[in-house]
This record gives C-alpha cells, structure tokens and sequence, in this order.
C-alpha cells in the first residue's frame, strides 16, 4: 500500500488550509486514470479524478483560517495536519509532499508526531501517483469551500489567493466591519495591510464560548 499525503491552500489569505492523505493499492491504476499533480490538470479534469479517487481510502483534514492566526507558524502547523491526516489511514509506505525547505526534517518532525514511519519530497505531487491523488482531493476540497463561502456571503472571492485580483478586491470589503471577517486569515500580510495596521488578536472557539 502507498500512501501520499499533500495540501492545498498554503498560501491563500481566504478560506481553509485542506490536507489529505491517500492510500493507493496501484499505482499503474492511478497512472491509467490520468492522475497527476492537480494543478497540471484542467478544473474539469481535477472534478471527474476526483470523484472516483474520493470513493478510494483517504482522509481529509480541514483547517480552518481561525486555527491558522492561533498557530504558532505554519510550518509546525502543517506537520501537525499532516499527521493528523494519517491518522486513520492503513499501513503502508507513507510520501509526504514537503511543506519545509528542508524535506527530511519535514518527514522527521511529521513521523515523531504521528509514531509512524515517513519519507518527504519537494515536488511529490509531481513525481509520485499516490502524493498526487492526494493534491488532488486537497485542491477540489478547497476549492469547494471557497466557492461556498462566495455564494453564502454574496462576494466573488476569487481563488483565495492574494494574487487573484478578484480576491485583492474581496479582502478590501472584508475587513470594512469591527474586525475582519472570519473567513480571512487575519495574521496574513494582505490582511494587515487592506485593514490599515494590525488587526485586533482573533479569538479563539475559547474564548468566544467565555465572552
């Protein structure tokens, strides 16, 4: 059993950070699909993989923007979702797309917080089947959630991305209010700087249950 783990959304300033973990018996059965890295793949293409590799075992991990802004950073963070991810997944050899310029101590700190055995690469999700089934659930997850924020809140978001002009132009209304709104990652730099400053601390599940 191979078994890739990957993310997507690291860089977005809107919506959540998606991490997935994919178990795959064959490779050669992926390959045959026309599984790859998810952002060699068309939209259309991402939605039809997608909807065969999410009836295979995988485990999704969402992270919300709430729980980013109370990270202490986000590569500790990222280690922390990566394992969370494995969690429920069965045995087998486990690649780790690298979330830290360093790809060992990414797979060192990933396997001493989930007790188990991992091996990481920079460019996984290219060059290993498994790790790109994995990018692939990530991405159209997240996507998903970006596109269901935009038609909750009304406002076009865009990607998420703070490159996206469509999503410069939602940032600028979304931090017209009291405080930002919840569904931007408010320790982001795009943030601080369409607010005008620092924004105020974001408080956690805690302390909005106390306050």
């Amino acid at each position: 059993m191979k078994i890739g783990v990957d993310e997507a959304g690291r860089g977005s300033v809107i919506g959540p950070l998606v991490v997935c973990a994919f178990a795959s018996i064959s490779q050669t059965h992926l390959k045959e699909l026309g599984v790859k890295d998810s952002k060699d793949l068309s939209k259309k293409k991402r939605d039809e993989l997608f909807e065969i590799l999410s009836k295979m075992p995988h485990n999704i991990v969402i992270c919300s923007p709430e729980r980013i802004d109370n990270s202490l950073n986000l590569n500790d963070l990222e280690v922390e979702l990566f394992a969370e991810a494995l969690t429920i997944m069965p045995e087998g050899e486990i690649m780790l797309d690298a979330c830290d310029v360093n790809a060992d101590r990414f797979a060192r700190n990933v396997s001493s917080k989930s007790n188990l055995n991992c091996v990481a690469e920079h460019k996984a999700d290219e060059n290993h089947p498994e790790v790109s089934a994995a990018s692939i659930i990530a991405k159209v997850t997240r996507d998903r959630a970006v596109e269901q924020l935009s038609k909750e809140m009304g406002v076009d978001l865009g990607s998420g991305y703070p490159s996206d002009p469509k999503t410069k132009t939602a940032v600028k209304e979304l931090v017209k209010g009291e405080r930002p709104h919840e569904c931007l990652r408010w320790s982001w730099k795009t943030v601080s700087d369409a607010w005008g400053g620092t924004p105020p601390p974001r408080p956690n599940a805690l302390q909005r249950t106390l306050f």
